[in-house]
């Protein structure tokens, strides 16, 4: 009996072996596919990962479903990420403000974004379009820093809050420029401008997402914050070009749970960046939310990644801004 039980054991043991190659080799996906979003729809990264989804869904042959978990800067969806199960169902479409930023900015988080999410491909590039409320009297960059030094009480600027990067270019612009303002915090881009069309607040930094506001004056538009003008709206100039040096850029980035498969991993950055190529995904993107495809390679993105960590690191520091 007992050799037979032995025998019994080895057999077991020896069948498991043989069914798990065949496991491994389960083709991918089998079923539908959660992207996670931290912000509202209507957001840039909303923008991105809805029109993604579509074209992955068609590419991959199983439905990209997506989730706007919002709250704390983007940290709920990041977090739900970090701690699903590693097997290329639970994906994060995120904002470079919810990995190099955030773990600067809060004293107390259960997971580290830089460690705890593993990089599948860059997705996106935008630049902010520094905005007021048309009844603002102000026409140009120049006359909105004047108007702005002598407001009494401040103007109220709209943001999602310290951690995003709406708040930081305002920081930065502060800073050269003199100027202050009354900070109000809101869950994410188009609540923050929405509010300002609104005049709840006077001027925010808007996405790219809200190039309807402009053409239909909702928005009066003064400057883009990045290196170059805009293909969107060539008109406006840099805020650079009135500040040198100035420069706020902004990336997005598809992410997924630390120790997802390689070929996983592959798989999906071979199929979206097929996907960026595209003229009409390009034209869409572009249409839709002022966005620029970022095709990067692996270690280009986490070069990426490590430059704006410690850039930001360092701006947490020198603006002391920290969240508990």
């Amino acid at each position: 009996m007992k050799f037979n039980s032995f025998c019994s054991i080895v057999l077991a043991v020896y069948a498991a072996f043989c069914i798990m190659p065949a496991v491994a080799q389960e083709p991918y996906p089998t079923r539908p596919i959660k992207m996670l979003v931290g912000i509202p729809p209507g957001g840039a990264p909303d923008v991105a990962a809805r029109l993604i989804g579509k074209y992955l869904s068609d590419a991959l042959g199983s439905p990209v479903v997506i989730e706007n978990r919002t709250g704390v800067n983007g940290n709920l969806a990041s977090e739900a990420a970090a701690k699903a199960r590693p097997d290329g169902y639970t994906l994060l479409l995120a904002a470079d403000s919810g990995i190099v930023i955030n773990p600067h900015v809060y004293t107390k988080m259960s997971f580290d974004p830089r460690k705890d999410l593993v990089p599948i491909t860059s997705v996106a590039a935008n630049q902010f379009i520094l905005a007021v409320n048309p009844k603002l009297p102000v026409q140009t960059l120049p006359e909105f820093i004047d108007y702005a030094r002598k407001a009494n009480p401040p103007l109220a600027f709209a943001s999602g809050g310290p951690g995003s990067q709406h708040y930081f270019a305002m920081q930065i612009l502060k800073q050269r420029a003199g100027i202050d303002f009354l900070s109000v915090t809101y869950r994410g881009g188009t609540p923050s401008m929405l509010a300002t069309v609104a005049g709840e607040t006077q001027v925010l930094f808007a996405g790219g997402e809200s190039a309807g506001q402009f053409g239909g004056g909702t928005l009066r538009g003064l400057a883009v914050s990045g290196k170059h003008r805009s293909k969107r709206f060539p008109n406006l100039p840099t805020i650079g070009e009135f500040y040198p040096g100035y420069e706020v850029d902004i990336w997005l980035g598809l992410f997924a749970p630390a120790g997802t498969p390689e070929p996983i991993i592959a798989k999906l950055r071979k199929e979206v960046q097929t996907l960026l190529a595209r003229p009409d995904v390009t034209e869409k993107l572009n249409v839709s939310g002022s966005l620029e495809p970022l095709i990067l390679s692996p270690e280009e993105f986490s070069a990426l990644i490590h430059k704006d960590d410690d850039k930001f690191g360092k701006l947490v520091k020198e603006f002391d801004i920290k969240i508990d």
